[in-house]
């Protein structure tokens, strides 16, 4: 079996980028969206991706444009990645896939065999990965049998650590050289500097 097929992605963009002044999901750089770096990256090791956003978003808006299903968080989930990794392992389970990986919209360095890697550490399980600066929880992969464990770590309305849940999953761990890699951009001088590195190499 090629488990990239039966692995759905899943881009989370559902965060208020508060620090952004703007959306992050669709800050261009290089010319591209971000959103649309997560979602290629995605695709080339998924049968299929959807993008978890906030209703009436630029990044909904942009999603839905590229041919991209959207994902909303479900009312009364609290704000966070795992609410948005719900929503994903619903749809996974809906078209039949086996195991959902997910992506920040606001990593664009991430390594190239990034997704390849967590999807051959899991086998059957979760992963995540991991670099010298610790775990990297909103790089990994989830198996559409998490659903049950993932609701009912929401169901309280409290937002528990996204590593804690993978932890209790018995997630392997794959261990990535460069952590800079794994730097989100937090804001307009973040993605500057970004651009800056991009124009170096």
């Amino acid at each position: 079996m090629d488990h990239r097929q039966t692995t759905a992605g899943l881009v989370l963009a559902g965060g208020r980028s508060l620090r952004f002044d703007g959306e992050k999901a669709v800050a261009p750089l290089a010319g591209r969206p971000l959103l649309l770096w997560a979602a290629e990256r995605l695709q080339a090791d998924c049968g299929a991706v959807a993008v978890n956003a906030r209703p009436a978003s630029e990044a909904e808006a942009m999603a839905r444009a590229n041919s991209l299903p959207v994902l909303h968080d479900a009312p009364g989930d609290p704000d966070g990645p795992l609410a948005g990794v719900r929503a994903g392992l619903i749809w996974a389970v809906g078209i039949g896939a086996r195991a959902l990986v997910v992506s920040p919209c606001d990593v664009p360095g991430l390594p190239s065999d990034l997704f390849a890697r967590l999807i051959d550490a899991a086998v059957d399980g979760a992963a995540m990965a991991r670099t010298a600066d610790g775990l990297q929880p909103l790089c990994a992969l989830w198996p559409v049998t998490a659903l049950p464990a993932v609701s009912e770590a929401l169901a309280g309305g409290e937002h528990p650590p996204t590593w804690r849940v993978l932890e209790a999953l018995g997630a392997a761990t794959v261990d990535f050289e460069h952590a800079a890699a794994f730097a989100n951009l937090n804001t307009r001088a973040d993605l500057v500097a970004a651009e800056a590195r991009l124009k170096r190499s």
